[in-house]
């Protein structure tokens, strides 16, 4: 594969991650009671329960982001440049 090609990729995966993990974050900010009567219905949880699950996958989701596009974007960004 072509390296131009891949952080072009990359960098586009970053982009649309990270625009995925700001709406979760705006909605739990802006519409946090909307998103426990939704989620209530399924799962009978606390308060301090929700928003620990909801931390949580952001921290989990935000180190999968670091990892898989930013830690590869940077290689090879660094390797382009060496050559």
């Amino acid at each position: 594969m072509n390296p131009d090609f891949l952080c072009r990729f990359l960098l586009w995966s970053l982009l649309v991650n990270y625009a995925i993990l700001l709406a979760w974050f705006l909605v739990f900010v802006f519409a946090r009671s909307w998103m426990h009567r939704l989620h209530g219905r399924w799962f009978h949880l606390s308060d301090a329960a929700f928003d620990a699950i909801h931390y949580g996958g952001m921290a989990v989701y935000k180190i999968g982001i670091l990892l898989f596009n930013l830690a590869p974007l940077l290689a090879l960004c660094l390797m382009g440049r060496g050559s």
